[in-house]
């Protein structure tokens, strides 16, 4: 069942020069359907020059808004990217797919007394939907290290700074800039120093913290690094990817010559296919016209994850996926190659 929406879009209000927030009117009818848990994203469909495109995007808005809204970063080369920061207008209809993820904020769940959040260029979009929950609806101290290249280029920095007067003693912003020296900022890199220097001197007790990470690989390896390194639990510590070095990765190793037979289960329909061993689940899945969800397809997200009830595949990368997850049979088919004459896939039981 397709479970996309046509959503219109309200606004777009320019946040940087190459940076724009998409709100989305929500119709009292899908008010529930789309409620959301801070720090989930949405999917959105459209068609581009004859191409179906479908891109992800972290909702940046607060989990009571009447509204939903994305932050857009233009890419270099990204499609729907350019789309949304140079011709998408507002009463434009797109179609939308209900909130989804699981890097998450739950204030009835998470007990730290601080929430602590690293954040690099558009990674910043989930943490403000996250810190608009932790402030509003708890009595949670926020402590945010948001790393740009200049304030110029810094998403949401007027939103970011009204907060910071609103909610003066609880939360705590420290902006880092690679590109300019600014009075009101650290200059370089979020790096291990850069953790170092937060939990010295910003944080009073960082075991009683939970951490939430969200830009690019480098930076999330380098702060999860340091974090553990400094003594803080594994469990403690939350991340999601914005871009990743191997998104374009061609598979490498020597898999097994031969073909496997694929068994599928989408939406309590079950399919049968026959792929190349060397090819991904996931295309060979969507070559079938078998609507199996998917967004990304780059191992960032989770929404193409599959129970494997037979058989065997391996994965390419994973970012996402726990080690009990891995042990119960989970995988992201965007990444994952058969290495038996047989799977079986179920999309359902996830």
């Amino acid at each position: 069942m397709d479970k996309y929406k046509h959503l219109n879009v309200e606004h777009i209000e320019r946040l940087t020069p190459n940076a724009v927030k998409v709100t989305f009117e929500l119709p009292e009818a899908l008010k529930e359907e789309f409620a959301f848990t801070p720090g989930q994203y949405i999917t959105i469909k459209t068609r581009i020059n004859g191409e179906e495109i479908r891109r992800s995007y972290s909702i940046c808005s607060a989990a009571n808004a009447e509204q939903l809204s994305v932050g857009i970063k233009k890419i270099h080369d990204g499609l729907f990217s350019k789309y949304a920061n140079d011709e998408l207008k507002a009463g434009v209809q797109l179609e939308v797919h209900p909130p989804e993820g699981r890097f998450t904020f739950d204030a009835s769940k998470d007990e730290a007394e601080t929430v602590v959040a690293f954040a690099a260029g558009s990674g910043i979009t989930p943490i403000m939907s996250i810190m608009h929950s932790v402030l509003s609806e708890t009595d949670k101290n926020f402590i945010l290290v948001y790393g740009n290249k200049k304030l110029e280029e810094t998403m949401f920095h007027k939103e970011i700074a009204a907060m910071a007067k609103q909610y003066k003693d609880r939360f705590q912003v420290q902006f880092v800039y690679s590109r300019e020296q600014n009075e009101d900022a650290l200059f370089g890199r979020i790096e291990r120093s850069t953790v170092n220097y937060i939990l010295k001197n910003k944080v009073e007790k960082p075991q009683d913290c939970l951490f939430y990470l969200c830009g690019p690989e480098t930076m999330i390896n380098n702060v999860s690094d340091a974090l553990v390194s400094g003594g803080i639990a594994k469990d403690a510590v939350k991340f999601e990817l914005f871009t990743s070095g191997e998104d374009t990765a061609e598979v490498t190793g020597d898999l097994p010559e031969g073909k496997t037979k694929v068994t599928v289960v989408v939406d309590d329909e079950e399919y049968a296919l026959v792929m190349d061993k060397k090819e991904r689940v996931l295309d060979a899945v969507l070559k079938e016209d078998i609507d199996a969800p998917y967004s990304c397809q780059g191992g960032i997200c989770s929404s193409c994850i599959a129970r494997v009830t037979e058989g065997k595949a391996e994965m390419v990368k994973n970012q996402i996926l726990t080690d009990s997850e891995l042990e119960e049979g989970l995988i992201l088919t965007c990444q994952a190659h058969p290495t038996t004459s047989t799977l079986a896939l179920d999309y359902d039981d996830v």
